[in-house]
This record gives C-alpha cells, structure tokens and sequence, in this order.
C-alpha cells in the first residue's frame, strides 16, 4: 500500500515516513498542497496524512480540491490547541476520514495510533467518501405532525468517518423534534465542542456538548464530551445528564455502550438506537439490550458507511431493526420515534 506523507516540516515528514515504512507502507512524501495534489495524480496513494497549516496551498485548502477531483481516505494530522481542533472539525467535514492530535513531545508518542489508523484508513472505499460528499447537498429538513405520547430518546453512536455522517442526519430533524438525541462520538477533549458547534451552525434543533446535571430536553441534541462518558439518570421524575470520568469502556471514552446502558435503565423500551459508522464494537452489547426491552435500532449499511466495524457488530449481535444507507436514516428515525411514541 501507498502511503502519501503531507507537512511543511521536514522533521515531522521523516519521522511519519519511518513509522509508516516500519508498518509496511510504501511512502511518498510532499511539502504543501500543491504538491500533494500532483504526486496523487502520480502515484495514486491508497491513503494521506495531512497537515493543516502549510504554505502556497494549506491543508484545508488541498482537501477541499482533492475530494473534487480524486476522493481519497486522508487522515489529518493536528494540534491539541481550540484553532487545531476547529480546523480539524472543518477538515472532517470536506471528507477526511480520521485525524490524530500531534503531542508536542513528538510523532513518536503517536507510533501506535498513526500506523492503526493510517492502516484502517487505507482500506476505506474511495467511492463512499465520494458518495456522501455529492450527497450532502442533497435532503432537506424533515417535517411532521408528531404524534408521540411516550417520553422517548434517540441514541446515535459512531467513530471514525462520524462527524461527516452525523450531517447527514442531524441537520435533517426539525426544530420540533419530539425527543432529546444523545450522540456518542469517540473524540478526545475540545474537539468534541467543535464538533457540537459546527452542528449547531446547520441545524434546526439546539446541538450542544452535554454538560455535568443538566437537565434533558426536547428537541436538543446532546454531543458526550470527549474524554468523558455520558450517563443518563431520572430524580423525582426529572431527566439529567452525568457526565462522568473513568476508565475506558472498549477501548474508549466516551463509550456508546456507557450511555446506551443508562438510558436502558431510564426510557426503557422507549429508544430508537443509531449506529452510523466507526471501528470495533463499542455500542452493540448496548443497543442488543435496548433492542431486547423494545427499543428500534437502525444500523449504516456498508455501501454508504465509511468504516463498517460498529453496524456490523448490531447487526451480528441480532439487534439491528433496520439497516438503512447513511441518506435515509433520519427519515428511519422519524419513523421509528412515531412507532414507539
């Protein structure tokens, strides 16, 4: 496999270049945008890593033209700063599958999580990112005359290619969304705030970063912070979020299967569970209970989903109600909520 190596710095293009040859990666590397985007016409790479601040042509700048040309897996190399996780954000949403925050120690610290993700990344079909980048555009906001009586939730879970499934759906409930939306995205801190924040920008219904004791609404959707799991708990009638810290559930933290067990022992039955996209199984033994108490669950099909892993595990465990393609899972949603309420 081709590895392309993206960065202004020398430094940091020898160390990536290292990491990836040891893991078996064949790699070429290019200084900035303009660069990158002729050597991907010459070698047509099977993944990139790719920084943001870089001169002539920026990162941001040579994913947005490289997704119109030549769709390809590209896993962002960022800061930990609030701007490093904005643009980060902003590069998920042009069609980068994955990112990985650069310690200011040195690219060694990362060794393990680059080859993992950079491995996984170069197994993703071009053509879904190419998909879900010409779909965007495209569905507008749902609208209803809800009729639920049911105190009711929706769960969504996801991982890597998440941010850019999440706007395929979440801009598409309406303002008067019946139900609070509890999304576990597997971030790391700020970025998650980021996350929420861009959401909100293109969304009818509130999108927030779920915050310690608040109290759940309607019609708001709650993003778990990065680096904490989200709990859900009922006082005297009253629907509050915990966040809390911990040791990792699955590897991760925030975990699907954290959340998703919470709000079992809260709405019941009364759930609709998402699972859109990512690596592992995180979230199924969670959404098989919510299943076995009642709840419908909706699993990403694999033609529209950028990493298979988390809606194959549902549908393996025999959760999976529905497995839809990414551009229809609102409308299942809406359905669902209607069936439960």
């Amino acid at each position: 496999m081709i590895a392309l190596v993206v960065d202004d710095s020398a430094l940091v293009r020898l160390k990536v270049s290292e990491i990836l040859r040891d893991a078996g990666f064949e790699v070429v590397t290019a200084r900035d945008g303009f660069e990158m985007l002729e050597k991907v016409q010459k070698f047509d790479p099977d993944v990139i890593t790719l920084d943001v601040n870089m001169p002539k042509l920026d990162g941001l700048s040579a994913l947005e033209r490289l997704m119109k040309i030549k769709p390809k897996p590209v896993v962002m190399l960022s800061s930990l700063t609030y701007e490093g996780a904005k643009e980060t954000i902003e590069a998920l949403r042009l069609g980068a599958v994955d990112f990985i925050a650069k310690p200011s120690s040195g690219i060694d610290e990362i060794a393990e999580e680059l080859v993992r993700k950079v491995r996984m990344a170069a197994t993703i079909n071009p053509n879904v990112i190419r998909l879900q980048n010409l779909r965007k555009i495209r569905g507008g906001v749902l609208k209803r005359s809800w009729k639920v009586s049911k105190e009711i939730c929706v769960l969504i879970g996801s991982s890597t290619g998440g941010p850019s499934a999440l706007e395929h759906v979440i801009p598409r409930l309406p303002s008067d969304f019946p139900a609070p939306v509890f999304v576990v995205q597997h971030m790391p801190p700020n970025f998650t705030k980021q996350l929420a924040d861009r959401l909100n920008e293109i969304s009818e219904m509130e999108v927030k970063e779920a915050e310690d004791n608040e109290k759940v609404s309607k019609g708001v959707v709650y993003i778990a912070p990065g680096g904490k799991h989200m709990k859900l708990r009922k006082v005297f009638d009253v629907v509050r979020i915990k966040v809390v810290d911990g040791e990792p559930v699955n590897n991760v933290k925030p975990s699907v299967d954290v959340t998703a067990d919470s709000i079992a022992q809260v709405y019941g039955g009364n759930v609709v569970g998402v699972m859109l996209t990512g690596m592992g199984e995180d979230g199924a033994r969670g959404m098989k209970k919510i299943h076995e108490l009642g709840g419908k669950i909706i699993a990403c099909s694999e033609d529209t989903c950028i990493v298979f892993g988390m809606p194959k595990a549902v549908i393996e465990i025999g959760a999976a109600d529905s497995v839809k393609p990414l551009f229809e899972i609102a409308e299942e949603i809406a359905r669902f909520v209607e069936v439960i309420g």
